[in-house]
């Protein structure tokens, strides 16, 4: 009996100028020994990993900094105006707060958006945007006794 077993690794990275770079490559195989399906699954994605690391370090066309007044901080973008973000002043604030005392990576940031919502962080609506703070608060080790701190609320005296 043939068993056919299909593999697929797939990479997204962020890149300057809210950009991002996704790679992947599927792979589908027949193998005759039912037992051998651990193994060669195994053997499998670590050569679609290699495969994948190794083409997804040619990054490409990257946008020109400046473009469409998009300077990548979500601060004023040249012309004299601030961004625009769809989400609150107060939520685009906290985000900024959060990566920048946790000195986060904003690429690896604008990743996860990018995964999570499928859009860039500055086009996130309050409930999204809402759902990445949750999130950054819980990779950083905070409560959301801290989310009322960052917006500048004293927590209450029994949450410390």
């Amino acid at each position: 009996m043939a068993v056919h077993l299909e593999e697929n690794y797939s990479k997204k990275v962020g890149l300057p100028q809210y950009s991002l770079h996704q790679f992947s490559i599927t792979l589908k195989t027949e193998i005759a020994d039912l037992g051998a399906v651990q193994a060669e699954s195994a053997r499998l994605y670590a050569l679609l990993q290699q495969s994948v690391d190794a083409s997804i370090q040619q990054v490409g066309f990257l946008p020109p900094a400046g473009k469409n007044g998009l300077n990548g901080s979500g601060k004023e973008n040249g012309t004299g105006r601030e961004e625009a973000w769809a989400c609150s002043p107060k939520q685009r604030d906290l985000i900024l707060k959060i990566v920048e005392e946790n000195h986060l990576d904003k690429n690896q940031v604008e990743a996860l958006v990018q995964d999570r919502f499928g859009k860039t962080t500055r086009s996130l609506n309050k409930l999204e945007a809402s759902g990445l703070i949750d999130e950054l608060i819980s990779q950083t080790g905070g409560t959301n006794n801290q989310r009322r701190r960052f917006n500048g609320h004293p927590a209450p005296a029994n949450s410390r």
